[in-house]
């Protein structure tokens, strides 16, 4: 009877043991996940090497894919890692192999996270490529098991008003509505403002025609709108400055605020002195500003090079 008993202790023990160690070795893999997670956090924000911090998630998700997927915060890591590699590639100008790349972390487009799916939505929409997007969304709102999730309403919302609408794609906005989606995703103020919002878009604008690059006709139009409002600028600028001259009376403070405030407007103007279309802008600003400060100066300069 005693033999059986401390066979019994000794088997327990040894349970126990292997618990223990299941443990150590689940609280170890969890501190080295945070630390490749907090070390690309890192990268990203404070450094701003995005490759670098890139490269951290893609090790953290082969690490990852070694251990056990039982660890209970497995899932999060994951969608962790995926969430800065995201922004990395974004960053990095490589927005368009993200969805490739979240699905090669996935496997199945229904089996990736609400808040990954709504940030490739978002991606994509921002560079003007929402059909990418478009059979991707559909598979996951229409998966069953997916409209009991956080962020299932957000999803559908972003399909909806960022892929579906832009495309001009009607009856599958107003399906999606009225439909099992809709039904699970929005309350019913929700679907009748949708609904506004859809016969809304439809008699406002053409839809985005996903044929076409978003780089093709846009900048045309952008050039021509631009141009109007050059000219518009120059007159208002040339008119202030006439008045500034008229009230002056020869001091120099109003036109050096005349010039502070052009600087100002430089400044504070959101343009991006690369790109080409900002030329243009740049050229007309820096002739304005050469020709204030010439009639500005230019008497005295004369006034001292005259003197014997």
């Amino acid at each position: 009877m005693d033999c059986k008993q401390n066979v019994e202790e000794r088997i327990v023990d040894t349970s126990d043991l292997q618990t223990g160690l299941f443990d150590v070795t689940e609280q170890t893999n969890q501190l080295k996940m945070f630390s490749m997670l907090d070390t690309a956090a890192e990268q990203m924000m404070v450094h701003k090497d995005f490759q670098a911090a890139f490269d951290t998630c893609d090790r953290g998700l082969e690490s990852l894919a070694n251990m056990e997927q039982e660890d209970n915060r497995f899932g999060e890591f994951k969608a962790g890692f995926c969430i800065l590699g995201i922004q990395a590639l974004a960053e990095l100008n490589q927005w368009h192999g993200v969805l490739s790349w979240v699905l090669q972390q996935y496997e199945h487009q229904e089996k990736i996270p609400a808040k990954i799916m709504q940030m490739c939505i978002l991606l994509y929409s921002k560079v003007g490529e929402p059909a990418a997007m478009q059979d991707a969304a559909r598979v996951w709102l229409h998966c069953p098991s997916n409209s009991r999730v956080t962020g299932f309403g957000t999803v559908a919302e972003l399909y909806l008003l960022h892929v579906l609408v832009p495309l001009g794609h009607r009856d599958e906005a107003l399906e999606l509505i009225v439909g099992e989606v809709g039904s699970g995703a929005f309350t019913e103020d929700q679907r009748q403002t949708a609904l506004d919002v859809v016969e809304k878009r439809q008699n406002e604008e053409p839809p985005l025609d996903p044929e076409i690059s978003p780089n093709s006709e846009i900048p045309a139009h952008t050039v021509s709108t631009q141009g109007s409002v050059i000219r518009k600028l120059e007159a208002m600028l040339r008119c202030l400055y006439r008045k500034v001259l008229m009230t002056s009376s020869g001091s120099f403070s109003l036109r050096r605020v005349f010039l502070a405030a052009v600087l100002l407007y430089m400044l504070l103007l959101r343009m991006d002195p690369a790109h080409p279309s900002s030329f243009m802008w740049i050229s007309k600003l820096l002739q304005l500003l050469r020709q204030t400060w010439s009639d500005m100066f230019a008497p005295y300069y004369q006034a001292l090079t005259q003197r014997p």
